[in-house]
């Protein structure tokens, strides 16, 4: 015995209605639910559906779905960052390393001549933040509009456009700011570090704003094959 067409429909709405937001974890929670279901009716056919039904979600327990939810988001989040790490890597492989160094050497050379270098480096800081915080902003507004038009939300897609869980270093770079010594000039140490502080939170600010979003139709359908097919023109 198998479930119909509104059956189905009606464990979306189920999933829907128990805060379940995402359609990918909804297709994942239907899917079990209905399997379940049907291995019910193989043993009694003569219970209903509905009751059929309340049996399975009594099975994840007192808080529901929220596990299920909850380990998704972690295991996508872990994804998500190995993701941003590969790309954060390849700054420091032939060539684009030589852009990299020449970026380190520049802000080097600028904390050690300049005699009030600290508020240089304290106005990039807080541009830096602002400009995170902006460019998040701008992607998670698209992001809830393209899922307003197609009337379904992704995960990942979520995390990559503005939930990831790399989106909490970019507080970072006002904290490190505010707290730089306010000395009259560097020593070759302390310019050092925060040349690399400086260098390597812009690399991660490029690549959660502009090189991952731009990646992201590929990063889905490789996650997705439900994605692909719908996207597939």
């Amino acid at each position: 015995m198998k479930l119909t067409p509104e059956q189905i429909d009606r464990l979306y709405q189920f999933t829907r209605q128990h805060y379940v937001e995402w359609y990918d974890l909804q297709t994942e929670l239907v899917d079990h639910l209905a399997n379940s279901i049907e291995a019910q009716w193989q043993e009694n056919s003569k219970i209903s559906f509905e009751d059929a039904l309340k049996v399975e979600f009594k099975k994840f327990g007192v808080f529901g779905f929220m596990t299920v939810v909850e380990e998704r988001q972690a295991a996508l989040g872990k994804k998500y960052n190995k993701l941003v790490w590969q790309h954060f890597k390849s700054f420091f492989t032939i060539p684009k390393i030589i852009g990299t160094a020449a970026a380190f050497g520049i802000l080097v050379q600028l904390m050690l001549k300049f005699e009030r270098a600290n508020l240089i480096v304290i106005s990039i800081f807080v541009l830096a933040t602002l400009f995170f915080w902006i460019g998040i902003i701008k992607m998670s507004r698209k992001n809830k509009k393209e899922a307003k038009l197609s009337g379904k939300k992704w995960l990942y897609k979520d995390i990559i456009f503005g939930l990831g869980s790399f989106t909490g270093f970019i507080s970072l770079p006002l904290q490190f700011g505010l707290r730089i010594e306010e000395t009259a000039q560097y020593g070759i140490i302390s310019a050092i570090i925060v040349s690399v502080t400086v260098v390597c939170l812009f690399l991660l600010g490029y690549i959660i704003l502009k090189i991952i979003p731009s990646k992201a139709e590929e990063y889905l359908k490789e996650t997705y094959p439900e994605y692909a097919l719908e996207n597939a023109n």
